[in-house]
């Protein structure tokens, strides 16, 4: 008797790259930058060059950034053309935006973070992890739908980057408080099989000299 599980689909043969952007003035003193549109740093576009190196040579069939310009000056200083998209924005933060985590834990008296307890409205509405993972899920779409014929790049931020890794991969969105990604890296997905996999986390030369920050 015939199985009446059908045959899954055969899985894009591309892969998915994800470049954080390259360092700014926030980002480098830890406070968290969601919709404040602010540039890098020297050092920030120095990273964005070093990702291009990393990237050289191969063709995408399918470019995004988020429209803040410190994700578009990195995919211009990485050799990139994106496609502007909201969907690549940052999280945004609503009252915590410009804060430090220890700054919002002294206010709030207890280890706060933001994949766990969430963001107040503030000057904007803030959203919970589940609207990042919406906004990252219809990103996943479309870049599965182009690793048909090719790679695909996505050019955004920290935490919006590390939700949507755990969207590729098939796992609850907080999986991304657990998934480091510092400024400038270069992070490469792909199927393994039918299986979504990790094939290069977190590469970029900042990974050794700075930990992880917010955004």
């Amino acid at each position: 008797m015939s199985s009446s599980v059908p045959n899954p689909p055969s899985p894009p043969t591309g892969r998915l790259v994800l470049l954080r952007h390259g360092e700014t003035a926030w980002s480098l003193s830890g406070q968290h930058t969601g919709r404040t549109d602010i540039p890098l740093t020297t050092h920030g576009e120095e990273l964005a060059r070093a990702a291009g190196q990393l990237l050289e040579g191969r063709e995408f069939a399918l470019v995004l950034s988020s429209p803040l310009q410190r994700a578009r000056r990195t995919a211009e200083l990485a050799g990139l053309e994106p496609e502007i998209t909201d969907d690549l924005l940052e999280w945004d933060y609503g009252a915590y935006e410009g804060l430090t985590t220890p700054e919002i834990r002294g206010q709030l008296g207890y280890d706060w973070t933001v994949f766990e307890h969430g963001v107040p409205a503030g000057d904007t509405p803030g959203e919970t992890v589940e609207e990042v993972a919406a906004r990252a899920s219809r990103v996943v779409r479309r870049a599965v739908a182009a690793m048909a014929h090719g790679d695909v790049a996505l050019v955004g931020h920290g935490h919006c980057l590390r939700v949507l890794a755990s969207v590729f991969l098939r796992r609850e969105p907080r999986l991304g408080a657990q998934l480091l990604l510092d400024a400038g890296s270069v992070s490469v997905l792909q199927y393994e099989r039918e299986k979504p996999a990790i094939r290069v986390w977190n590469h970029g030369p900042a990974v050794a000299a700075r930990p992880s920050d917010p955004a």
